[in-house]
Protein backbone atom coordinates (compact mmCIF):
# COMPACT_ATOMS: atom_id res chain seq x y z
CA UNK A 1 0.00 0.00 0.00
CA UNK A 2 1.40 3.10 -1.12
CA UNK A 3 2.16 5.32 2.29
CA UNK A 4 0.31 8.64 2.34
CA UNK A 5 2.86 11.43 1.47
CA UNK A 6 3.63 14.64 4.19
CA UNK A 7 2.65 18.20 2.97
CA UNK A 8 4.86 21.06 3.56
CA UNK A 9 4.11 22.23 6.80
CA UNK A 10 3.32 25.94 7.54
CA UNK A 11 2.49 27.97 10.65
CA UNK A 12 -0.73 28.87 12.03
CA UNK A 13 -0.97 32.38 13.17
CA UNK A 14 -0.70 32.12 17.25
CA UNK A 15 -3.90 33.92 17.24
CA UNK A 16 -5.69 31.01 16.26
CA UNK A 17 -4.28 28.15 18.72
CA UNK A 18 -6.07 27.16 21.42
CA UNK A 19 -3.34 27.65 24.33
CA UNK A 20 -0.86 25.69 25.31
CA UNK A 21 -0.73 23.57 21.97
CA UNK A 22 2.75 22.62 19.89
CA UNK A 23 0.91 20.83 17.52
CA UNK A 24 1.23 19.52 13.75
CA UNK A 25 -0.81 22.18 11.57
CA UNK A 26 -2.21 20.32 8.70
CA UNK A 27 -4.31 23.01 6.57
CA UNK A 28 -3.22 26.48 7.31
CA UNK A 29 -5.21 30.05 6.93
CA UNK A 30 -6.16 33.18 9.05
CA UNK A 31 -7.98 32.96 11.76
CA UNK A 32 -12.34 34.53 10.71
CA UNK A 33 -13.46 33.63 7.16
CA UNK A 34 -12.00 32.02 4.31
CA UNK A 35 -12.71 34.90 1.23
CA UNK A 36 -16.01 34.67 0.40
CA UNK A 37 -18.39 31.87 1.72
CA UNK A 38 -18.41 29.68 5.17
CA UNK A 39 -16.11 30.48 8.08
CA UNK A 40 -12.66 28.97 8.99
CA UNK A 41 -12.65 25.77 10.61
CA UNK A 42 -9.82 24.95 13.93
CA UNK A 43 -10.23 21.30 14.99
CA UNK A 44 -7.29 19.59 17.08
CA UNK A 45 -7.02 16.20 18.24
CA UNK A 46 -5.94 12.14 17.57
CA UNK A 47 -2.87 11.98 15.32
CA UNK A 48 -4.15 8.49 13.80
CA UNK A 49 -6.41 9.67 11.46
CA UNK A 50 -3.76 13.04 10.70
CA UNK A 51 -2.81 12.14 7.00
CA UNK A 52 -6.61 11.54 6.12
CA UNK A 53 -8.00 14.80 7.49
CA UNK A 54 -4.47 16.59 6.01
CA UNK A 55 -5.32 14.87 2.58
CA UNK A 56 -9.26 16.18 2.92
CA UNK A 57 -8.49 19.73 4.27
CA UNK A 58 -6.03 20.25 1.36
CA UNK A 59 -8.50 19.01 -1.25
CA UNK A 60 -11.41 20.72 0.27
CA UNK A 61 -10.14 23.98 0.10
CA UNK A 62 -9.15 23.01 -3.09
CA UNK A 63 -12.18 22.52 -4.51
CA UNK A 64 -14.60 23.78 -2.04
CA UNK A 65 -13.10 27.36 -1.37
CA UNK A 66 -13.17 26.69 2.26
CA UNK A 67 -10.34 26.65 5.25
CA UNK A 68 -9.95 24.06 7.80
CA UNK A 69 -7.32 23.64 10.23
CA UNK A 70 -6.31 20.83 12.14
CA UNK A 71 -3.77 20.17 15.14
CA UNK A 72 -2.67 16.48 15.39
CA UNK A 73 -2.17 16.88 19.05
CA UNK A 74 -3.06 13.32 20.12
CA UNK A 75 -6.81 12.28 21.71
CA UNK A 76 -6.23 13.11 24.79
CA UNK A 77 -5.76 16.91 24.47
CA UNK A 78 -8.29 16.89 21.21
CA UNK A 79 -10.78 16.45 23.81
CA UNK A 80 -9.78 18.80 26.80
CA UNK A 81 -9.61 21.74 23.87
CA UNK A 82 -13.39 20.58 22.93
CA UNK A 83 -14.73 20.96 26.21
CA UNK A 84 -12.91 23.82 27.03
CA UNK A 85 -14.78 24.86 23.46
CA UNK A 86 -11.51 26.46 22.47
CA UNK A 87 -11.86 24.77 18.99
CA UNK A 88 -14.80 24.25 16.57
CA UNK A 89 -14.14 20.61 16.55
CA UNK A 90 -12.46 17.73 18.37
CA UNK A 91 -11.25 14.24 17.51
CA UNK A 92 -10.45 11.42 19.53
CA UNK A 93 -9.84 7.49 18.88
CA UNK A 94 -11.52 6.64 22.22
CA UNK A 95 -15.35 7.27 22.62
CA UNK A 96 -16.42 10.07 24.78
CA UNK A 97 -17.42 9.14 28.13
CA UNK A 98 -21.07 9.77 29.51
CA UNK A 99 -19.49 12.23 31.55
CA UNK A 100 -17.81 13.90 29.28
CA UNK A 101 -21.22 14.77 27.28
CA UNK A 102 -22.11 16.54 30.25
CA UNK A 103 -18.89 18.39 31.16
CA UNK A 104 -17.61 21.46 30.06
CA UNK A 105 -18.65 23.56 27.06
CA UNK A 106 -20.02 20.10 25.66
CA UNK A 107 -22.53 19.96 29.00
CA UNK A 108 -23.81 23.77 27.64
CA UNK A 109 -23.92 23.06 23.92
CA UNK A 110 -24.79 19.29 24.12
CA UNK A 111 -22.18 17.29 21.48
CA UNK A 112 -22.15 15.22 18.59
CA UNK A 113 -19.82 11.88 17.97
CA UNK A 114 -19.34 10.96 14.71
CA UNK A 115 -16.90 8.07 13.42
CA UNK A 116 -15.49 9.36 10.07
CA UNK A 117 -13.20 6.60 9.44
CA UNK A 118 -11.94 2.97 10.72
CA UNK A 119 -8.02 2.31 11.20
CA UNK A 120 -5.95 -0.93 12.44
CA UNK A 121 -3.33 -0.49 15.04
CA UNK A 122 -0.56 -2.38 14.04
CA UNK A 123 2.87 -3.45 15.84
CA UNK A 124 5.67 -1.64 13.92
CA UNK A 125 9.27 -2.88 13.68
CA UNK A 126 12.05 -2.07 12.53
CA UNK A 127 14.89 -5.41 12.09
CA UNK A 128 16.30 -5.67 8.92
CA UNK A 129 17.41 -9.04 10.19
CA UNK A 130 13.42 -10.45 10.56
CA UNK A 131 11.65 -9.78 7.64
CA UNK A 132 7.92 -11.33 8.22
CA UNK A 133 7.15 -11.25 11.76
CA UNK A 134 4.80 -13.06 12.89
CA UNK A 135 3.52 -12.67 16.64
CA UNK A 136 0.99 -14.59 19.00
CA UNK A 137 -1.30 -12.29 21.54
CA UNK A 138 0.72 -13.21 24.41
CA UNK A 139 4.05 -12.80 22.87
CA UNK A 140 2.63 -9.00 22.01
CA UNK A 141 1.83 -8.72 25.33
CA UNK A 142 5.28 -9.98 26.72
CA UNK A 143 7.14 -7.71 24.30
CA UNK A 144 5.93 -4.58 25.69
CA UNK A 145 5.98 -6.07 29.61
CA UNK A 146 9.20 -6.01 29.09
CA UNK A 147 9.59 -9.83 29.22
CA UNK A 148 10.80 -9.90 25.71
CA UNK A 149 13.92 -8.39 25.41
CA UNK A 150 16.08 -9.96 22.74
CA UNK A 151 14.69 -10.52 18.57
CA UNK A 152 16.36 -14.37 19.45
CA UNK A 153 13.03 -15.01 21.99
CA UNK A 154 10.91 -13.96 18.61
CA UNK A 155 13.22 -16.56 16.21
CA UNK A 156 15.34 -13.98 14.82
CA UNK A 157 18.99 -13.56 14.69
CA UNK A 158 19.72 -12.09 18.18
CA UNK A 159 19.89 -8.44 18.94
CA UNK A 160 18.46 -6.13 21.86
CA UNK A 161 15.31 -5.79 21.69
CA UNK A 162 13.85 -2.11 22.24
CA UNK A 163 10.10 -1.21 22.97
CA UNK A 164 8.88 2.25 21.50
CA UNK A 165 5.58 3.51 22.82
CA UNK A 166 3.22 7.16 23.09
CA UNK A 167 4.75 9.86 25.72
CA UNK A 168 1.27 11.91 25.35
CA UNK A 169 -2.60 11.35 25.84
CA UNK A 170 -4.21 9.01 22.91
CA UNK A 171 -6.69 6.89 21.61
CA UNK A 172 -4.43 5.06 19.59
CA UNK A 173 -2.60 4.27 23.02
CA UNK A 174 -6.37 3.51 24.43
CA UNK A 175 -7.16 0.72 21.73
CA UNK A 176 -3.44 -0.85 22.04
CA UNK A 177 -3.45 -1.08 25.88
CA UNK A 178 -7.10 -2.26 25.69
CA UNK A 179 -6.13 -4.99 23.47
CA UNK A 180 -3.12 -5.82 25.29
CA UNK A 181 -5.53 -6.26 28.44
CA UNK A 182 -7.46 -8.48 26.25
CA UNK A 183 -4.69 -10.58 25.31
CA UNK A 184 -2.96 -10.79 28.63
CA UNK A 185 -4.25 -10.80 32.25
CA UNK A 186 -0.56 -10.16 33.75
CA UNK A 187 -1.15 -6.97 31.24
CA UNK A 188 -4.79 -6.14 32.31
CA UNK A 189 -3.87 -6.36 36.13
CA UNK A 190 -0.26 -4.66 36.10
CA UNK A 191 -0.83 -2.07 33.65
CA UNK A 192 -4.66 -1.65 32.18
CA UNK A 193 -5.89 0.30 29.88
CA UNK A 194 -5.99 3.80 29.25
CA UNK A 195 -5.33 7.01 27.18
CA UNK A 196 -1.79 7.26 29.12
CA UNK A 197 0.00 4.23 31.14
CA UNK A 198 2.76 3.86 33.15
CA UNK A 199 4.81 2.03 30.25
CA UNK A 200 7.14 -0.96 32.00
CA UNK A 201 9.69 -0.27 29.72
CA UNK A 202 10.46 1.37 26.36
CA UNK A 203 11.13 4.95 24.36
CA UNK A 204 8.94 7.50 23.85
CA UNK A 205 7.46 9.66 21.02
CA UNK A 206 5.08 12.14 20.52
CA UNK A 207 2.20 11.41 18.55
CA UNK A 208 1.68 8.30 16.04
CA UNK A 209 4.20 10.88 13.69
CA UNK A 210 7.00 10.88 16.72
CA UNK A 211 6.82 6.99 17.31
CA UNK A 212 7.17 6.07 13.51
CA UNK A 213 10.11 8.32 13.64
CA UNK A 214 11.73 6.87 16.93
CA UNK A 215 11.20 3.23 14.98
CA UNK A 216 12.60 4.26 11.88
CA UNK A 217 15.57 6.16 13.01
CA UNK A 218 16.27 3.19 15.70
CA UNK A 219 17.22 -0.49 14.32
CA UNK A 220 15.82 -3.20 16.80
CA UNK A 221 13.02 -1.25 17.96
CA UNK A 222 8.95 -2.12 18.14
CA UNK A 223 6.49 -0.17 18.40
CA UNK A 224 2.77 0.48 17.65
CA UNK A 225 1.28 2.99 15.02
CA UNK A 226 -1.72 3.30 13.04
CA UNK A 227 -1.76 1.66 9.46
CA UNK A 228 -1.32 4.87 7.77
CA UNK A 229 1.94 5.36 9.28
CA UNK A 230 3.46 2.29 7.98
CA UNK A 231 6.53 3.22 5.50
CA UNK A 232 10.24 2.80 4.64
CA UNK A 233 12.03 0.61 7.38
CA UNK A 234 8.50 1.10 9.79
CA UNK A 235 7.37 -2.80 9.10
CA UNK A 236 4.06 -4.31 10.38
CA UNK A 237 4.24 -7.47 12.37
CA UNK A 238 1.17 -10.56 11.53
CA UNK A 239 -0.78 -10.72 14.52
CA UNK A 240 -2.52 -13.54 15.55
CA UNK A 241 -6.40 -13.19 15.83
CA UNK A 242 -8.75 -14.49 18.31
CA UNK A 243 -9.67 -17.15 15.43
CA UNK A 244 -5.90 -18.20 15.37
CA UNK A 245 -5.02 -16.67 12.06
CA UNK A 246 -2.08 -14.93 11.53
CA UNK A 247 -3.31 -11.22 10.09
CA UNK A 248 -1.84 -8.57 8.45
CA UNK A 249 -2.90 -4.48 8.31
CA UNK A 250 -5.30 -3.80 5.34
CA UNK A 251 -8.51 -2.32 4.41
CA UNK A 252 -10.04 -6.16 4.06
CA UNK A 253 -9.03 -7.33 7.63
CA UNK A 254 -9.82 -4.21 9.08
CA UNK A 255 -13.57 -3.83 7.48
CA UNK A 256 -13.82 -7.31 8.43
CA UNK A 257 -13.19 -6.71 12.19
CA UNK A 258 -15.17 -3.12 11.88
CA UNK A 259 -18.23 -4.99 10.61
CA UNK A 260 -18.07 -7.01 14.19
CA UNK A 261 -18.36 -3.92 16.30
CA UNK A 262 -21.20 -2.57 17.71
CA UNK A 263 -21.59 1.22 18.02
CA UNK A 264 -23.95 2.67 20.66
CA UNK A 265 -26.90 5.40 20.45
CA UNK A 266 -24.32 7.51 20.85
CA UNK A 267 -21.91 5.99 18.13
CA UNK A 268 -19.53 5.19 20.51
CA UNK A 269 -17.86 1.13 20.67
CA UNK A 270 -14.90 -0.77 20.61
CA UNK A 271 -14.39 -4.52 20.30
CA UNK A 272 -11.07 -5.53 22.22
CA UNK A 273 -10.24 -8.69 20.19
CA UNK A 274 -12.77 -8.82 17.71
CA UNK A 275 -14.72 -12.53 16.14
CA UNK A 276 -13.96 -13.09 12.39
CA UNK A 277 -11.04 -15.90 10.53
CA UNK A 278 -10.29 -12.60 8.47
CA UNK A 279 -10.42 -10.39 11.28
CA UNK A 280 -7.15 -7.99 12.35
CA UNK A 281 -7.29 -7.85 15.97
CA UNK A 282 -6.59 -4.74 16.82
CA UNK A 283 -9.13 -1.91 15.16
CA UNK A 284 -10.67 1.58 16.10
CA UNK A 285 -12.86 3.54 14.88
CA UNK A 286 -11.84 7.55 14.93
CA UNK A 287 -14.55 9.99 15.90
CA UNK A 288 -14.42 13.90 15.06
CA UNK A 289 -16.38 15.80 18.35
CA UNK A 290 -18.83 18.54 17.47
CA UNK A 291 -21.11 21.16 19.13
CA UNK A 292 -25.22 20.81 18.28
CA UNK A 293 -25.36 24.25 19.30
CA UNK A 294 -23.83 27.62 20.76
CA UNK A 295 -21.49 28.42 17.89
CA UNK A 296 -23.71 30.40 15.57
CA UNK A 297 -25.43 29.24 12.51
CA UNK A 298 -22.42 30.53 10.17
CA UNK A 299 -19.98 28.26 12.09
CA UNK A 300 -22.84 25.50 12.63
CA UNK A 301 -22.98 25.44 9.01
CA UNK A 302 -19.53 25.08 8.11
CA UNK A 303 -19.00 22.28 10.32
CA UNK A 304 -21.67 20.54 8.74
CA UNK A 305 -20.78 20.86 5.19
CA UNK A 306 -17.01 19.89 5.61
CA UNK A 307 -18.41 17.18 7.57
CA UNK A 308 -20.62 15.88 5.20
CA UNK A 309 -18.39 16.30 2.40
CA UNK A 310 -15.74 14.04 4.10
CA UNK A 311 -17.86 11.32 4.68
CA UNK A 312 -18.87 11.25 0.83
CA UNK A 313 -17.59 8.01 -0.96
CA UNK A 314 -14.68 9.74 -3.14
CA UNK A 315 -13.52 11.13 0.35
CA UNK A 316 -13.84 7.63 2.01
CA UNK A 317 -12.37 5.46 -0.58
CA UNK A 318 -9.80 8.51 -1.07
CA UNK A 319 -9.11 7.84 2.77
CA UNK A 320 -8.68 3.71 2.39
CA UNK A 321 -5.98 4.84 -0.55
CA UNK A 322 -3.96 5.96 2.67
CA UNK A 323 -4.42 3.55 4.87
CA UNK A 324 -7.31 3.38 6.67
CA UNK A 325 -10.90 1.42 6.17
CA UNK A 326 -13.61 3.58 5.22
CA UNK A 327 -17.37 3.93 6.14
CA UNK A 328 -19.87 2.10 4.91
CA UNK A 329 -23.62 0.89 5.38
CA UNK A 330 -25.25 1.50 8.57
CA UNK A 331 -22.48 3.34 10.08
CA UNK A 332 -21.86 5.89 7.48
CA UNK A 333 -25.29 6.49 7.44
CA UNK A 334 -25.72 7.02 11.26
CA UNK A 335 -22.40 9.03 11.04
CA UNK A 336 -24.91 11.47 8.67
CA UNK A 337 -27.68 11.74 10.98
CA UNK A 338 -25.39 12.84 13.57
CA UNK A 339 -23.76 15.65 11.32
CA UNK A 340 -27.58 16.95 10.66
CA UNK A 341 -27.83 17.29 14.51
CA UNK A 342 -25.84 20.33 14.42
CA UNK A 343 -27.23 23.54 14.37
CA UNK A 344 -26.44 27.36 15.40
Amino acid sequence: MTPPQQRPLAHLRRACLPGGMAALTLTISACGTGGQGLPSLNGAGASFPAPAYQRWAADYKTSEGHLVNYQSVGSGQGVRSFLAGSVDFGATDEALSDEDFKAGTAGKRGAVQIPMLGGTISPAYNNPDCPGLKLTQAQLADIFLGKITNWSALGCPARPLTVVHRSDGSGTTFNFTNALACFSAEWKQKVGAGKAVQWPVGLAGRGNEGVAGVIQNTAGTIGYVNQAYLRGTVKPAALQNKAGQFVLPDATSGAAALNNIKLDARLGGEDCNPDGDGSYPIVAFTWILAFESGQGKEKAEAVRTFLLWALEEERQQQAAELGFVPLSGDVLKRAKEQVARIKG
